[in-house]
């Protein structure tokens, strides 16, 4: 299977810190496909963080997948089911606990204009979201990866950095500035 496989409507999960967006941007770079990122449809840009209103949010995603093509990142539970109703292909990144933290690190200290950054904002290291990627991330991902065996659409399962690098390199993508 090869990345055009997955279509026109490419939906990416998979942990905080995983790669999702710079992938997207990739792959959307390739395609010609408007990379979406989830985070920042659901945080209010110039902030810290600070989420929108829920309908708002939930507005924003639904208005993103009527599109035609796109690459969209990020997890969302509440709205996956019709992000994958939409979906032409699923991509699953499974990084393990210790990667999404040495790269959480490394986004808030080393990487201030990333892919997928919320506009107007920083990141900073917050025990919120250590505690999300430590504690609440490793049932979410027996949970994504459960799911991810059901789908029926092409799919791509990424279980390491390693295996996010050889996608990269059979693919033919490169990995975008910043």
């Amino acid at each position: 299977m090869t990345l055009e496989d997955l279509g026109p409507r490419i939906c990416m999960l998979g942990p905080s810190n995983s790669g999702k967006s710079t992938l997207a941007a990739a792959i959307g770079h390739k395609l010609g496909h408007p990379p979406i990122h989830l985070d920042q449809l659901h945080h209010l840009p110039g902030t810290d963080w600070q989420q929108r209103d829920p309908a708002a949010f939930l507005a924003l995603h639904d208005a993103a997948i009527l599109g035609e093509t796109w690459v969209i990142e990020g997890n969302y539970s509440r709205c996956l089911p019709q992000r994958l109703d939409r979906a032409t292909g699923v991509i699953l990144l499974d990084t393990s606990t210790a990667t999404s933290l040495f790269r959480y690190f490394r986004r808030c200290w080393f990487e201030h204009d990333r892919i997928g950054a919320l506009e107007g904002g920083r990141d900073s290291v917050k025990w919120l979201m250590l505690h999300h990627i430590a504690v609440v991330t490793p049932a979410s991902r027996r949970r994504y990866a459960a799911m991810f065996e059901t789908i029926a659409l092409p799919k791509f399962r990424l279980a390491s950095p390693a295996a996010l690098t050889r996608f990269y390199n059979t693919a033919g993508l490169e990995r975008p500035r910043r």
